[in-house]
């Protein structure tokens, strides 16, 4: 299950996993806050996880982004 993220879902979860906020993210990537949620929203769905903790507990096992 290896490249199940998007770029821009890998950029979200890179910039996530250092301890920035949705609004922070969005000011980074320059777009909403909503889209950060989205993509955010979209990784724990195809990963059947709740929680963005589960979900970059799963990307790390899956060795999809590192910390």
């Amino acid at each position: 299950m290896r490249g199940i993220l998007t770029t821009r879902e890998k950029e979200v979860f890179k910039l996530l996993v250092t301890g920035l906020t949705t609004k922070e993210i969005a000011l980074n990537l320059k777009i909403s806050e909503k889209t950060v949620r989205n993509h955010i929203s979209n990784v724990m769905q195809k990963l059947g996880v709740k929680g963005r903790a589960n979900a970059v507990i799963e990307l790390l096992k899956l060795k999809e982004i590192e910390l």
